[in-house]
């Protein structure tokens, strides 16, 4: 792995607070220096040297080993951007974001997995940074490095990272724009969330954009990030997403899944501080569903 940064600034720095003005953290800094190498030009360099402006630094990791206990899977990959640090994909509804008990064989990361080896790609550890339930679709972004991920880490912490989701959901909003602010919680079952007053923080806004007599298509702005945060928010309205059978949607309006999809996501790059946004088409059973009312 090998990650570069300029000193564009007009100061010269100790090349670890110039790491750490970058976003990198103590415990990244402290890796960096027991299994790395830190280089400006050809010339190796340690944290408590210098580093002029305009000088740039080259930071070199092991590569990322790939889990024996999860395997490539050949399967298809729509990928909507990728560069040396991100990979944003468009994930189909029906298939887990990460391998668990029950799948580890065929999830987004097997099928990102066998994407990387197929580019040749040296990390074949993929950090998935927006996860999405099995059955919503939508853009998936992807640290390629633990280098991105760790740099990324403030952006998620904050819930900065701005994404936004278009789901259909049952019945007529009153309010043509809302708010739902209530904690989630996990349920007895072990399965379900739902509120709760002990719960976490989770902020869910939303836009209504078409309202039909069964169901209205709204745009929804997650401001947190809980499981199931939007299926269960428009729960505890009187409104579950059409489709959504584990939170009482309705099952006969010809969708056999939950009506969401990832839209859109922008992000600041922490390694070139330039802003991304990647946008996912509709995908065709939602398209259905909507012009079928039209």
């Amino acid at each position: 792995m090998i990650v570069k940064l300029t000193n564009s600034g007009t100061e010269t720095m100790k090349v670890k607070a110039f790491l750490q003005a970058n976003g990198f953290s103590h415990r990244l800094v402290s890796t960096i220096k027991k299994t790395g190498q830190l280089l400006i030009n050809t010339k190796r360099v340690w944290p408590t040297d210098a580093i002029q402006p305009g000088e740039q630094l080259t930071i070199r990791l092991p590569k990322e080993k790939s889990d024996p206990h999860v395997p490539f899977s050949d399967q298809p990959l729509v990928v909507l951007f990728e560069d040396e640090n991100w990979l944003v994909i468009n994930k189909p509804a029906g298939v887990t974001s990460v391998p668990g008990p029950s799948n580890r064989t065929d999830t987004m990361v097997n099928r990102i997995k066998g994407h990387l080896k197929r580019q040749g790609s040296q990390d074949l550890v993929p950090h998935v940074i927006t996860r999405l339930d099995r059955d919503t679709s939508g853009v998936m972004l992807i640290a390629k490095n633990k280098v991105a991920n760790s740099l990324l880490a403030p952006q998620i912490e904050t819930h900065t990272i701005e994404k936004r989701y278009l789901a259909v959901v049952a019945g007529q909003l009153v309010s043509a724009a809302g708010l739902i602010d209530k904690p989630l919680g996990l349920a007895a079952d072990g399965i379900h969330r739902e509120i709760q007053t002990t719960g976490q923080q989770a902020q869910t806004k939303y836009v209504v954009q078409k309202q039909f007599p069964q169901f209205a298509v709204v745009q929804v702005q997650l401001l947190t990030g809980r499981t199931h945060q939007i299926r269960v928010h428009f729960k505890s309205i009187g409104h579950p997403l059409v489709g959504d059978a584990l939170y009482g949607g309705p099952l006969d309006l010809g969708l056999t899944r939950q009506a969401l999809h990832a839209q859109t996501l922008k992000f600041m790059d922490p390694l070139t501080n330039q802003p991304h946004f990647f946008e996912a088409p509709l995908p065709e059973d939602m398209r259905r569903l909507i012009n079928v009312q039209k």
